[in-house]
């Protein structure tokens, strides 16, 4: 099995900066899109930003040119580096990982890790 665990949540003012991370254990290699989900309690889950195996990425436009998604492959590791955040950002976030090469092809067959918090005040 595949076992995603984020870290790197908190609280920041306006304009701050966040690292995600992502640890992947199991057979991660059987996934081919890994990405990021944020959901507040009035939404469902949106897709922040994907990648996939050969390197194709994609991000919400609210936060393009803000953020960058990245993959260590030595450490097994998923990155979102959030930059001039906005309270708009306040979300839990998730990671996942797919079967299919892009991750919102890859329905029931998705891995999600347990969520880290991302609070941005104003």
């Amino acid at each position: 099995q595949v076992q995603l665990v984020e870290s790197g949540g908190g609280s920041v003012q306006a304009g701050g900066s966040l690292k995600l991370s992502c640890a992947a254990s199991g057979y991660i290699f059987s996934s081919c899109g890994m990405g990021w989900y944020r959901q507040t309690p009035r939404k469902e889950r949106d897709l922040v930003s994907s990648l996939t195996r050969d390197g194709i990425t994609t991000y919400l436009d609210s936060v393009k040119g803000r953020f960058t998604i990245s993959l260590d492959n030595d450490k097994k590791t998923l990155h979102l580096q959030m930059n001039s955040l906005k309270p708009e950002d306040t979300a839990m976030y998730y990671c996942a990982a797919g079967r299919a090469r892009f991750l919102w092809w890859s329905g029931k067959d998705t891995y999600w890790g347990q969520g880290t918090q991302v609070t941005v005040s104003s």
